[in-house]
């Protein structure tokens, strides 16, 4: 049994797109996911600028409040490989 399956690149997005992308899906400006997490809204604009790093912490709380996986928002545009011949 393999215990991890690999992984490649499918497109290139940075960490800070990444969260305004799935911000806009849901409907969120900047100030309400401010409020929803408690991360203040200049925080919030200089990691989708990627002036910041986002961090574990803060992507566990952004993913919560985005409702999506953590790592969707550290490891954009990362597809698992189901078949490493594919």
């Amino acid at each position: 049994m393999k215990l991890f399956q690999p992984a490649r690149k499918r497109i290139d997005v940075s960490v800070g797109e990444s969260v305004r992308i799935i911000r806009e899906l849901q409907g969120l400006s900047q100030n309400e996911l401010a409020n929803l997490t408690g991360i203040p809204q200049a925080t919030i604009s200089a990691i989708e600028n990627n002036r910041i790093r986002l961090g574990v912490e803060r992507a566990k709380t952004l993913g919560q409040a985005l409702r999506c996986h953590p790592a969707v928002l550290v490891f954009p545009g990362w597809q698992v490989v189901r078949d490493p011949a594919a």
